[in-house]
C-alpha cells in the first residue's frame, strides 16, 4: 500500500445497539398517553407508574417496551432499565427470554408464615405446578400475618393456604384482589369527619395550638423511629417553601400489618389526618406512597380521593397515590423519595435530611399511616384521653401486629407500655394450644429477640434498648418451644440479604456473609460480632445496622439454647 493511501473501513450499516420497535412506542402511547401532546407524561417521577402499567397489562416488560419507554421518557436506556430490575414486582424478559406464564405464586417466606409451614407448603406447589402455565416464587411479608401462611395468586391473597385452596383459585382463575368493605364519606362525616381538617382551613384551629395538643399527648412517629410528630412539623415549617408531603404506607417489616388494619376499615380518618398534616407544614401537594402487596387498598384509597376531590374538599391532583414495587427499603424515608421520583429505592447519605431537602430537592414531611390516624382522634377526644391509656408509667395507645405461636393473631390497640404476658393473656387468647412461650421479636425483624423471662417488660419506646432490641413498629411475632431458634436467624438474616438495596458493601456483603455463617453447623461468635459492629457502624441506613440484632440477641439471652444445639460451646 502507497504512503498516500488510506485504508477505509467499512461503514456501519445501522445504529449501534438495539434499535426502537416503532410498533412498540405506538403501544406505550395508546396504553400510557401520548408524550407529545401531554409533556407530563415524560417526568421522570412518572417512571415506575408507567412500569406498572406495562406489567400489569403484559404480566412482564419487555426489552422493546422497556427501550420504547426509554424513548418516550427521554432518559436513557441504562436509567429505565436499572429502574425496572431494582423492584421484585417488575420482571424484566431480555429478547431471548420466554415470558412468564400468565398466572405467578408467590409463597410468603417470612418468620410468621415459616412458622405456619410455608416451606413446605411452596415445596408442594411447586412439585405440583405446571410450569408452562403457573410459576411458584418464594415472596417476602405480604403484611397478612394474623392469617398465614399466605400465597398471593396474582393480586389475590390467600390466608390460612394449602395446596387445595390455592389450587381452586388457580382453576377459578381468581387473580384479583376481594372487595374490602370501607366506611365511605357520607359515613365519616356523619359521625364528624373532616371537622378538624374544615377548622384548620378556617382558623379556628391554629397549628400552634395543635402542635402543643399532639406534645401533651405524646404522639410518636409510629412507623419505627418514634420522632415526635410536633417536631417533625415544626422542623418541615422552619424550612423554606415550597414544600411536601408525604405518608410512608410501605409497611415491609416482617410481621407488620397494622396499617393496612386501619386502611381497610378507615381510608377517610387517615386521609383527614395525612391533610391536616399537609396543612401544617404547608404542602403544596400530598403524597401516598402504597405497598404493591395491597392491591386491594390501591382501589380504596383511589375511589376515596376521587369522593373528596368531588366533594370539593381537596383540589383535583392535590393528593398523589403511588405504588411501590416490591421493595422493602423503601420504607426508609429517603429510599421512599427516591422510589417516588422514579428511581431506584436507594437511601440517602444524610445530612441533609428529608425535612431539609427531600421530594424534588424540597423539604419535606413523610409521617406513618397509624401516625396521622391519630390526630383527628386525640383532638377530638382530648389529649388526656389518648395520653392517660398507657400503662406502667407510659403514655398513650399503641396498635400491636402479633403473629406467631398465640392463639388470636391480629391487629390489638392496647395501652402503650403493655407486656407481652399482658397482651398474650387480655387481648390475644392466651399461647396456642399445645404451646409454651419460648421468645418473642417485639419490633418485626430488625427489632431483636427477647425471651421468655423478658415477658414482663414495657413494650414502648426507649424501654427495650437496654435489652439490645426495639419496638418498632410494634409488629409481634410470638414464639414458642417448638420453633428453632437458629432456623428463625436464618430466617431473619435471609430476608435483610434479599431486600439490602446493595449500595454499600457492609449491608450487602455483611448480611450474606452473616447468613453463611448462621448456616454453617457451628457458629463462630467472634466472627459474628465483629460482623455485627463493622455492620451496625459503617451501614448507610437503618436495614444493614438493624439486620444483626436477632443474631445479637441470640448470643446474649439464648446461650444455652445455642449451647444445646451444638452451635456455641458451652459455659
Amino acid at each position: 500500500m502507497r504512503a498516500d493511501e488510506k485504508k477505509v473501513k467499512p461503514r456501519r450499516g445501522g445504529l449501534r445497539g438495539r434499535q426502537l420497535q416503532q410498533a412498540a412506542l405506538s403501544h406505550l402511547r395508546d396504553l400510557i398517553g401520548d408524550e407529545r401532546v401531554d409533556s407530563s407524561l415524560r417526568q421522570r417521577h412518572r417512571l415506575i407508574e408507567h412500569l406498572h402499567a406495562l406489567q400489569d397489562t403484559h404480566g412482564h416488560l419487555s426489552m422493546p417496551h422497556l427501550r420504547a419507554l426509554a424513548v418516550f421518557m427521554n432518559l436513557p436506556m441504562a436509567a429505565i432499565y436499572e429502574t425496572a430490575t431494582f423492584y421484585a414486582h417488575f420482571d424484566v424478559i431480555h429478547d431471548e427470554q420466554t415470558p412468564p406464564p400468565a398466572i405467578t405464586l408467590r409463597v410468603c417466606d417470612s418468620l410468621s408464615c415459616q412458622l405456619a409451614g410455608a416451606k413446605t407448603l411452596y415445596q408442594t406447589l411447586a412439585d405440583g405446578a405446571d410450569p408452562a402455565q403457573v410459576r411458584v416464587l418464594h415472596a417476602p411479608c405480604m403484611g397478612r400475618c394474623d392469617t398465614a401462611p399466605v400465597v398471593a395468586v396474582g393480586h389475590h391473597h390467600v390466608g390460612h393456604a394449602n395446596a387445595g385452596v390455592v389450587a381452586e383459585a388457580i382453576k377459578n382463575a381468581r387473580v384479583q384482589p376481594d372487595e374490602i368493605q370501607w366506611q365511605r364519606l357520607p359515613d365519616y362525616r356523619f359521625v364528624g369527619g373532616y371537622q378538624l381538617l374544615a377548622d384548620c382551613r378556617a382558623g379556628r384551629v391554629k397549628v400552634e395550638s395543635l402542635e402543643e395538643e399532639l406534645e401533651r399527648a405524646g404522639l410518636r412517629g409510629l412507623g419505627g423511629a418514634g420522632f415526635p410528630t410536633y417536631r417533625k412539623w415544626q422542623a418541615v415549617r422552619a424550612e423554606p417553601g415550597p414544600r411536601y408531603a408525604v405518608i410512608n404506607a410501605d409497611e415491609g417489616e416482617p410481621g407488620t400489618f397494622k396499617d393496612r388494619f386501619y386502611l381497610e376499615r378507615e381510608p377517610h380518618g387517615f386521609l383527614e389526618g395525612a391533610l391536616v398534616s399537609a396543612w401544617a407544614v404547608e404542602a403544596m401537594a400530598l403524597y401516598i406512597y402504597l405497598r404493591d402487596e395491597y392491591p386491594g387498598l390501591h382501589r380504596v384509597l383511589k375511589d376515596a380521593i376521587a369522593e373528596l376531590e368531588a366533594s370539593r374538599i381537596i383540589e383535583p391532583g392535590f393528593v398523589i397515590l403511588r405504588r411501590g414495587a416490591g421493595a422493602y427499603i423503601c420504607g426508609e424515608e429517603s429510599a421512599l423519595i427516591e422510589s417516588l421520583e422514579g428511581k431506584p429505592g436507594k437511601p440517602r447519605h444524610r445530612p441533609p435530611f428529608v425535612a431539609q431537602k427531600g421530594l424534588f430537592g424540597q423539604p419535606t414531611l413523610v409521617n406513618n399511616v397509624e401516625t396521622v390516624y391519630w390526630i383527628p382522634r386525640i383532638h377530638a377526644q382530648g389529649t388526656d384521653w389518648f395520653a392517660n391509656q398507657g400503662r406502667h408509667g407510659r403514655r398513650g395507645l399503641r396498635s400491636f401486629s402479633v403473629s406467631g405461636r398465640v392463639a388470636r393473631p391480629g391487629v390489638y390497640v392496647a395501652p402503650a407500655g403493655i407486656t407481652l404476658n399482658e397482651l398474650i393473656e387480655e387481648y390475644c387468647g392466651g399461647m396456642a394450644e399445645g404451646h409454651r412461650l419460648l421468645a418473642y421479636l417485639p419490633g418485626g425483624a430488625s427489632g431483636g429477640i427477647l425471651p421468655a423471662s423478658k415477658a414482663d417488660i414495657p413494650l414502648d419506646f426507649d424501654t427495650l434498648q437496654e435489652h439490645g432490641c426495639l419496638i418498632g413498629s410494634a409488629a409481634v411475632i410470638v414464639l414458642s418451644d417448638q420453633d428453632d431458634l437458629a432456623a428463625t436467624a436464618a430466617n431473619l438474616l435471609g430476608f435483610f440479604a434479599d431486600e439490602s438495596c446493595g449500595q454499600c458493601t457492609p449491608c450487602r456483603v455483611g448480611t450474606e456473609k452473616m447468613l453463611m455463617l448462621l448456616e454453617r453447623d457451628t457458629w463462630q461468635e467472634e466472627t459474628l460480632q465483629q460482623l455485627a459492629r463493622v455492620m451496625a457502624d459503617a451501614s448507610i441506613c437503618g436495614l444493614g445496622q438493624a439486620a444483626p440484632n436477632p443474631v445479637l440477641s441470640l448470643l446474649r439471652d439464648f446461650r444455652s439454647e445455642l449451647a444445646s444445639a451444638n452451635l456455641i460451646a458451652k459455659g
